[in-house]
């Protein structure tokens, strides 16, 4: 395992070659410089998701965590949001609620500009089960065909709001979804190329995902399905993945822009409750 030790004794413990470092450092978020914050940013970017295990923080430090990166999102239009603390989605779920992130997703990407990081908590983790796994897209990208890369750079996709669908579905009569309507019409769409460049890294990487992503603009929807369930199979390949088993206290921080990630929900009847920031935008991306 490959080990860095920074100028600030942050330890780096590298999980893949491709994504993934856990971070070790006591009580990190008692202690935070604009130094270490520009440290772990170095870290994110270069490793796409991190992690920082026996961690106690407060809302507060949570939400001037995130805010040391960048404005953070309003509160989220579908889920709640812990007490007095609107910015922090609360995330729990057990058999009588249970999740709808488990499928490959990057998050929000209806919208024009889909956020840059996202900042999880875990408060209870079950005894087993509830891994959390992520895939870095532009591995992916790399590992098409060459001919391949030249055709998706031309093309472009639409995104809607996928699996949120349900939540204006329910108890509907047979007939105009009035609800439905509403929904799309609250959230959008958005089309975004297949193929972006990273702001910070200049990599190129897939934009594309199975939960929100729905046609290739131009063909029909035939050809579309095919050619995006050939992309999504190919993405699904596990030497492009990590998958992370979450302990209480647990921090994993993710750039949103090049990764895909699988909440895995096979903890029933057990509970995981986690509390998430969404980072907007890259303040330290130069403009």
């Amino acid at each position: 395992m490959e080990i860095n030790i920074t100028l600030s004794n942050l330890q780096i413990n590298k999980l893949t070659p491709n994504i993934g470092a856990e971070i070790i450092c006591k009580n990190v978020f008692d202690n935070l410089s604009s130094k270490i914050c520009d440290e772990i940013y170095k870290s994110l970017i270069e490793n796409k998701v991190i992690f920082f295990r026996d961690q106690k923080i407060s809302p507060t430090q949570h939400i001037n965590f995130a805010k040391s990166f960048g404005e953070i999102d309003p509160p989220h239009p579908v889920y709640p949001h812990v007490d007095q603390f609107p910015e922090i989605v609360l995330l729990e779920n057990d058999e009588k609620k249970p999740p709808d992130t488990d499928e490959w997703h990057t998050d929000l990407t209806f919208k024009p500009n889909p956020p840059f990081a996202s900042i999880l908590y875990s408060k209870i983790i079950p005894q087993y089960g509830g891994d959390t796994l992520w895939t870095c897209l532009s591995s992916i990208y790399e590992a098409l065909p060459i001919e391949l890369k030249k055709y998706l750079n031309t093309l472009k996709a639409v995104h809607d709001m996928g699996a949120f669908r349900n939540n204006y579905t329910k108890n509907e009569p047979i007939g105009a979804a009035h609800k439905l309507n509403q929904g799309h019409q609250k959230f959008g769409s958005s089309i975004h190329p297949l193929i972006k460049t990273h702001p910070i890294t200049n990599k190129n990487y897939i934009y594309i995902n199975p939960s929100f992503t729905h046609h290739i603009v131009g063909m029909n929807a035939t050809d579309s399905s095919n050619l995006l369930n050939y992309l999504f199979g190919f993405m699904n390949k596990p030497e492009f993945q990590i998958r992370f088993k979450w302990t209480e206290d647990t921090i994993a921080m993710w750039d949103n822009r090049c990764t895909m990630h699988y909440a895995i929900g096979d903890y029933m009847p057990h509970k995981r409750k986690m509390h998430r920031v969404t980072v907007l935008n890259d303040k330290r991306e130069k403009k």
